[in-house]
């Protein structure tokens, strides 16, 4: 085992590791990109549908069993299945990591609506505000808190997900899970494995940390 750490450590800290098309720098920044993209589509899908459930009260039974579905869903086997439908391309991976990211987004969102209290909205109301202005002006602003846990945790499970870009001879760190395992290269198998774990991680402390002080006043809820 102490051996194992002392190669895994030795290959962290190569600084040839870190260079080129196949270094750890450039498969980082594939393995942000696919990442930030799905986020970025999925709460586009998503923001929306929360918004609009949590604001009206309708389809909540819905949306939210079809976010227990998606949770539920194998994401290696919709990448199997989009792959064999639409050929190589990254379509099956970003459409994986979309559909997990949504059901926690939407979740999220919806909490973060009915979280706010009638009273506020039903003064709101009563000093002349149409449907839309209590939406954007009241409600949004209060169920910020839990909307960007939503995104958060939607983030980090992409992060963590994302390494299936290279099940279908793309990139990102799972490059070197993947790239380890048909090698038999436990070393490199560990190290993509710990940095994926590594960007996790700093990523949740940082938006973690910017949730606290955007609203330190007001603190964030987990649905």
């Amino acid at each position: 085992m102490y051996e194992l750490l002392k190669d895994l450590g030795a290959w962290l800290v190569d600084g040839e590791q870190w260079t080129g098309p196949d270094g750890i720098g450039h498969r980082l920044a594939e393995h942000l990109q696919y990442s930030l993209l799905a986020t970025l589509v999925a709460a586009a899908i998503a923001l929306p549908i929360g918004l609009l459930i949590g604001h009206t009260g309708r389809g909540a039974f819905v949306a939210i069993n079809l976010s227990s579905f998606g949770r539920a869903l194998p994401t290696v086997g919709l990448v199997v299945l989009v792959f064999l439908a639409s050929g190589l391309s990254m379509w099956p991976v970003y459409i994986a990591l979309v559909a997990l990211a949504v059901p926690s987004i939407v979740t999220n969102t919806y909490a973060g609506m009915t979280a706010v209290d009638a009273e506020v909205k039903d003064a709101a109301r009563g000093q002349g505000m149409r449907a839309h202005q209590v939406l954007l002006q009241v409600e949004l602003p209060l169920a910020l808190p839990l909307i960007m846990t939503g995104l958060r945790l939607a983030l980090i499970q992409v992060v963590a997900t994302a390494t299936i870009a290279a099940y279908v001879s793309f990139g990102g760190l799972g490059r070197y899970v993947f790239d380890g395992l048909a090698q038999r290269d436990l070393v490199q198998v560990l190290g993509g494995a710990v940095l994926v774990a590594l960007v996790a991680v700093v990523l949740d402390l940082a938006l973690s940390g910017l949730q606290r002080v955007l609203f330190r006043h007001r603190p964030a809820k987990s649905a």
